[in-house]
């Protein structure tokens, strides 16, 4: 694939996920919804915030927003009270598998 198809497909998917009746998401909640559901549990704001190098409350902020959202969910973990973890949620998965659709037809279309 060339650098001009890869534009082409991240311009299509974003021009789609624009107009669908989708959650907008920002790059940096995108990268934390990724993070979740694609790594294996289990997932903290101190673990995220390491993983995408920025700080602990720029995950509480992106998480505040996408828990409103129902994407993700957060739960105090019963073996250490001061961690809270953070969960899949049933929306967050659906909402996933329909981006991932939509990228897969975006790509087809611009390889092709």
């Amino acid at each position: 694939m060339t650098p001009a198809q890869a534009l082409t497909i991240w311009h299509k998917t974003a021009l789609a996920q624009v107009h669908a009746d989708a959650p907008d998401l920002t790059m940096r909640q995108m990268a934390i919804l990724l993070t979740v559901y694609l790594n294996p549990p289990p997932h903290t704001v101190r673990a995220l915030a390491e993983h995408l190098g920025v700080t602990k409350p720029v995950i509480t902020r992106a998480l505040d927003t996408m828990g409103q959202m129902k994407l993700v969910d957060r739960r105090r973990d019963e073996r250490d009270r001061r961690n809270v973890l953070i969960q899949r949620t049933v929306q967050g998965s659906e909402y996933l598998e329909r981006f991932a659709r939509l990228v897969s037809s975006q790509t087809e279309d611009a390889v092709l």
